[in-house]
């Protein structure tokens, strides 16, 4: 059977998003409250932007890194078992949208 093959540019796109989820970290907030995940924003500026605009990403022009929604985190995870990366837990240690946060999904 043949696998089915990525274009170069979704492939940008998709390892983007999946090296943005892998180098991922946590702030803390003053109460104690972990913010949700980030991510530097060291990648092309069309890619980073398409990924925003599919709700991937979230964040402002002005800062240094944004906030990987829960849709990115989970299309993240997609992408990297489609690559077959299988020690990524090992990286970050969990990997949830903070519980906090669920309510304010979309």
């Amino acid at each position: 059977m043949k696998e089915e093959m990525t274009g170069a540019e979704e492939a940008v796109r998709e390892l983007t998003l999946a090296l943005m989820f892998l180098t991922r970290f946590r702030t803390k907030r003053k109460k104690g409250q972990e913010d949700p995940w980030s991510a530097w924003k060291g990648y092309d500026f069309d890619v980073m932007d398409e990924l925003m605009e599919k709700d991937f990403t979230r964040g402002s022009i002005r800062e240094k890194s944004v906030i990987l929604s829960k849709k990115g985190m989970e299309e993240a995870r997609r992408i990297i078992a489609k690559y077959g990366i299988e020690d990524w837990e090992s990286l970050k240690g969990e990997s949830d949208w903070p519980e906090w946060l669920e309510s304010l999904q979309s």
